[in-house]
């Protein structure tokens, strides 16, 4: 087991980090006390946390990233994460999820061989030896994305650790189906509009976790991780949209009527199990309750916001 462990006055690179979960991740950790350091594309303003810009695609940017910040850790976020912008541009996509990822861990081996990263994959991952598991390019970029960074970790020594995270939840913009609904319903709540709430199917099956315990399993990884290991990050609970749209209900006035805009298909339970990080010391603190409300909290705050 990676015996590295963090201290309060660490210094990590986060990439992605206007994204959602990048301004979760570098309030997280500014507040814990790290030495932050952003890659975004756009100002975040967060108190304690240095801006850099960098386009993680041309290689000698990346280097030069690295060699300016030389950070102890590493949480890579970036990417593309859109399944129908893979379909548009597929070596984007693999652009974007791949070879940054590979530019990041060689400028990394090159300048501070000794850091530890966390490498951010998705649920969508496939067994790379299933070709026929791979249903869009996404799923492909982040299955390559995986299987090249467990690969550096072997052929480098580096220390490379994999976050898989269910489907995130809670407050902030994202695109996700909660936050679709939580935004729906504060716009129904404020127009006099015809309050319907499109479920596309309502019986698919989903495991939602809220975004502030999946940084905090990033920042348990970066203690405890072992290189080259796959860390599952869920809530151990399966929940269909129908349960979401309807927990939703009870949280505002407006009673809206819940329709299908799609075919309905009865999907089976989700099944994914977190033990490999619970045995590391985590487990979720924030309920779907809580995780639903802060997000339909922040939508009727943020709605006519900008982006």
């Amino acid at each position: 087991m990676d015996e590295r462990q963090v201290s309060g006055n660490s210094k990590i690179l986060i990439t992605g980090a206007s994204g959602y979960t990048g301004l979760h991740s570098c309030r997280y950790f500014a507040s814990a006390g790290y030495e932050v350091v952003a890659v975004t594309r756009r100002d975040i303003a967060i108190d304690g946390v240095k801006e850099e810009q960098c386009d993680l695609t041309i290689k000698e940017s990346v280097l030069n990233l690295i060699k300016k910040v030389k950070p102890q850790f590493l949480l890579h976020l970036a990417g593309q994460n859109h399944v129908g912008e893979s379909w548009e541009d597929p070596i984007m996509t693999i652009e974007t999820n791949v070879l940054s990822t590979l530019y990041l861990l060689d400028a990394l081996q090159k300048e501070c061989p000794k850091s530890k990263s966390v490498i951010v994959g998705s649920a969508l991952e496939i067994d790379p030896s299933n070709i026929s598991a791979i249903t869009h390019p996404y799923s492909l970029s982040k299955t390559l994305q995986v299987l090249a960074a467990r690969a550096w970790a072997e052929l480098y020594g580096l220390s490379i650790v994999i976050a898989q995270p269910t489907n995130l939840i809670g407050p902030g913009k994202s695109n996700g189906v909660c936050s679709v609904f939580a935004k729906k319903i504060a716009e129904m709540e404020s127009q006099p509009a015809e309050h319907i709430l499109e479920v596309n199917n309502r019986e698919a099956q989903r495991d939602f976790l809220d975004v502030r315990d999946a940084v905090r399993a990033y920042e348990v990884l970066l203690r405890k991780g072992v290189s080259k290991e796959i860390y599952p990050i869920s809530s151990g609970k399966s929940r269909s949209l129908e349960e979401i749209a309807k927990t939703f209900k009870t949280m505002t006035p407006i009673n809206y009527k819940i329709r299908s805009s799609g075919k309905i298909i009865k999907e089976e339970k989700v099944k994914i199990s977190s033990e490999k990080i619970t045995n590391l010391g985590w487990k979720p603190k924030y309920s779907i309750y809580t995780s639903l409300e802060d997000s339909l909290i922040y939508f009727k705050k943020n709605l006519f916001l900008s982006d």
